[in-house]
C-alpha cells in the first residue's frame, strides 16, 4: 500500500497533581482550547475535551507518526506551562501518569457525550471509582497501590 491510512481514536484521562482542584471555571475553557491547539499542532484532531476541577477527559484522533506517550508529553507539558503563565500563583501541574483507551468509530458519540456530561457522572461517583471502572471496562491490568500517587 502506498499510503498510511489510520483512524487512531483515543479517550485520554489524566488528573492534576495530587488531584488538586486547579482547573477553575475561569481557566477551564481557555485551557481546553489551548490543549486542542496542542493536539492540532501535533497533527491530531480533538473531538471532545471536558472534565472536572481535578481531571480532564479528551477524545482525540492522533496521527500515526506520533505515539500516545509523545502526544501526552506535549499536551501535558505545554498546557501546564501555559496555565502557569496565565495564573502563576496556582503552581499548576499534572500528575505523572494517564489512562489511554482506544475508541471504535462507532462509539465516538457515546464517548463524547460521556465527556460532555462529566459533572453529572461525578454527582454519583468519585474520580477514583470512574477511573477504576474505565480500567476494568477496557481490561487493563493494574496494581491499585500505584494508581493514586
Amino acid at each position: 500500500m502506498a499510503s498510511t491510512l489510520t483512524n487512531l481514536l483515543y479517550h485520554i484521562v489524566f488528573s492534576t497533581k495530587g488531584r488538586a482542584p486547579l482547573i477553575s471555571d475561569d481557566i477551564k475553557e481557555p485551557l481546553y482550547k489551548y490543549m486542542a491547539g496542542i493536539i492540532r499542532n501535533q497533527g491530531g484532531k480533538t473531538i471532545e475535551i471536558g472534565g472536572m476541577p481535578d481531571h480532564v477527559h479528551c477524545l482525540a484522533r492522533f496521527p500515526a507518526r506520533k505515539s500516545v506517550s509523545e502526544m501526552l508529553r506535549a499536551i501535558k507539558s505545554d498546557s501546564s506551562s501555559w496555565v502557569n503563565q496565565e495564573k502563576p500563583s496556582d503552581r499548576f501541574a499534572w500528575q505523572t501518569g494517564y489512562g489511554a483507551f482506544t475508541v471504535s468509530q462507532s462509539q465516538v458519540e457515546n464517548v463524547a457525550h460521556y465527556i460532555r456530561t462529566q459533572e453529572e457522572h461525578h454527582r454519583e461517583r468519585s474520580f477514583q471509582t470512574e477511573f477504576l471502572n474505565l480500567l476494568k471496562k477496557h481490561d487493563v491490568e493494574f496494581d491499585e497501590r500505584y494508581l493514586w500517587d
